[in-house]
């Protein structure tokens, strides 16, 4: 596993997340694991191109940009 080092966090900050641990029954040091993977969980999943354009709604014929 990897390690994290954060510096220069303004003491209202490290107090607040001692805080929300202590409330939530861990130390601060999983209470910011928590935060981070809650976090980055609610990143969407990329999408390639082709699932991009396939997700595109069909509005029909093209007619309208026929230029011939």
């Amino acid at each position: 596993m990897s390690q994290l080092l954060v510096r220069d966090l303004d003491d209202e900050i490290v107090d607040s997340l001692k805080r929300l641990a202590a409330a939530n029954g861990r130390s601060a040091e999983a209470e910011h694991r928590e935060i981070l993977r809650a976090h980055l969980a609610k990143r969407p999943k990329k999408r390639s191109f082709k699932e991009v354009l396939a997700a595109m709604p069909d509005f029909g014929d093209d007619e309208l940009f026929d230029l011939r």
